[in-house]
């Protein structure tokens, strides 16, 4: 039986065909919501809001980044492998297993230093392996890309649908509702995800899966509340006096009226989602050994600052690239937030 779950957990969609999917829905929403007088009035304001839209430029470099490491050219190489070793002159050393500091010409080896097969290309030196530090962190944005997108795509539906339902129905509906997302914010975060892996195995997939099952709670919650506070509003009572049923209601009333807070929730969310891979990669739980994520970076950098000279250009690249995503998705979450608050003059 447990066999059976790690094996759906780990393929339970083709990965990369999933979150190409999730992202070209995410698109037609934006799309469709653009129409919305409301999403106009919020996209005049985030044009003039510069840390925003540099934020938000910064974001699209990122998913660019981490789109074309997905797109595989053969099962060893992808897209952006080929244009950084084509293109920008970047590849990884293939015959030394042994660091090398940045701009270096010889491996670093206090030892027996060896020449470099690429010598002063590597301006983030080189892993222990010979991988160049600089194409390993913007790697990362794949794993990123891929973990967040597979997130988003199970615990998105969840929070909307049993929101709104909480919100909409009340009653014994609320209650069962509200009874299961108290039951698991009860455990530990942190303690739930390491179980949720441990029990059914390290993967993109199981994480994916072990983060949405959290994750949707705190969107639960949100459009509970707001649904409540738009049930009592007159175009809903309006619309229950024409006869509408609830799924109109619902669909075409309500759900257009939270879908900002579900953009918001979504980046905000995004960024939790990469700060805890890195976290569980850290502990060890988190993406398997060889996959490029900047959590297995800093995991595999640990050691490295107890040298003597420091290795510190692994570490320093993964941290940065780490805190660059993260850093402008809850800029451009806060941009977006002001952009659609309803007390904005």
């Amino acid at each position: 039986m447990i066999e059976s779950l790690q094996h759906f957990f780990a393929n339970w969609i083709t990965q990369d065909v999933m979150v190409v999917a999730f992202f070209a829905a995410a698109i037609a929403l934006l799309v469709r919501g653009s129409r919305n007088e409301r999403w106009q009035r919020a996209w005049k304001f985030m044009k003039g809001d510069r840390l925003g839209l540099v934020a938000g430029v910064l974001i699209i470099g990122y998913l660019i980044i981490g789109g074309l490491d997905l797109l595989k050219i053969s099962p060893t190489t992808s897209v952006f492998d080929w244009l950084a070793n084509a293109v920008v002159g970047l590849q990884d050393e293939p015959t030394k297993a042994s660091y090398s500091a940045p701009f270096a010409t010889h491996t670093f080896s206090t030892a027996k230093p060896e020449p470099l097969q690429f010598p002063g290309r590597h301006f983030l030196g080189t892993t222990q392996i010979g991988k160049d530090t600089f194409i390993q962190a913007l790697k990362g944005s794949s794993t990123a890309l891929l973990l967040g997108g597979l997130t988003s795509l199970i615990y998105l539906p969840l929070g909307i649908l049993l929101g709104i339902s909480a919100g909409y129905y009340r009653g014994w509906v609320d209650d069962a509702i509200q009874y299961i997302y108290s039951t698991i914010m009860a455990i530990p975060d942190i303690l739930f995800l390491i179980a949720f892996i441990m029990v059914f195995g390290k993967g993109v997939g199981t994480m994916s899966w072990a983060l949405a099952l959290t994750s949707w709670i705190s969107l639960c919650r949100l459009l509970r509340g707001e649904t409540m506070r738009l049930t009592e509003r007159q175009f809903i009572s309006a619309a229950r006096a024409l006869g509408q049923s609830h799924w109109n209601i619902i669909t075409r009333h309500l759900l257009p009226n939270v879908m900002h807070l579900v953009l918001i929730n979504f980046v905000l969310g995004f960024s939790g989602v990469v700060l805890t891979e890195a976290i569980l990669s850290y502990l060890g739980v988190g993406t398997p050994i060889g996959t490029a994520s900047w959590g297995q970076m800093i995991d595999g950098a640990r050691g490295e600052l107890s040298r003597e000279p420091v290795v510190w250009w692994n570490v320093s690249a993964a941290t940065v690239a780490l805190f660059g995503l993260v850093l402008s998705l809850n800029l451009f979450a806060d941009s977006l937030r002001r952009a659609f608050d309803p007390k904005r003059s």
